[in-house]
């Protein structure tokens, strides 16, 4: 599989979200679609990042953009998640992990010494005609809502 880089058409997928709704690549043709990937439904980092991008789903939306959560955890984990704090926008439920791996973001991580798999928190943000625009290889939660917003705004003045 070739690897994803800006220009690139991003890959297709198909998931349900926290309320069973499918979502595919096609259903956002001609919006802007910011795709997050994180680790883990309510673990501090994940909470922040999904937390500062509910803070700024009003400015994302006047933006014309998309937003779409995407980890490991099931649905009915993803429910709770977005229950808990009022998530505007769908996470979707990636358990066997083909949309992770496709996008490149299943790596080796370490804790406590000890080697194991896990998602790379990670974004892509998608243009209207369903090229990568830019890629986020390394986000801070606290900071990656602003930086999009900043991104979105240079890319739809050119």
């Amino acid at each position: 599989m070739a690897k994803i880089q800006v220009g690139s058409l991003a890959p297709d997928f198909k998931l349900s979200d926290q309320s069973g709704k499918v979502h595919q690549l096609a259903d956002y043709v001609g919006k802007w679609l910011l795709i997050y990937f994180y680790p883990k439904d309510n673990t501090p980092g994940c909470t922040t990042e999904a937390c500062t991008l509910r803070d700024a789903w009003s400015a994302l939306s006047d933006s014309g953009a998309v937003v779409l959560g995407v980890s490991a955890d099931s649905v009915a984990s993803h429910e709770r998640f977005a229950k808990k704090f009022k998530l505007p926008f769908p996470l979707l439920a990636d358990e066997d992990k083909e949309m992770i791996q496709t996008y490149g973001v299943l790596v080796e991580k370490s804790m406590f010494g000890k080697k194991f798999l896990g998602i790379k928190r990670s974004s892509f943000l998608i243009d209207p005609k369903g090229k990568i625009a830019k890629i986020y290889p390394k986000v801070k939660p606290s900071e990656h809502a602003q930086e999009v917003l900043q991104d979105l705004a240079k890319l739809i003045a050119n």
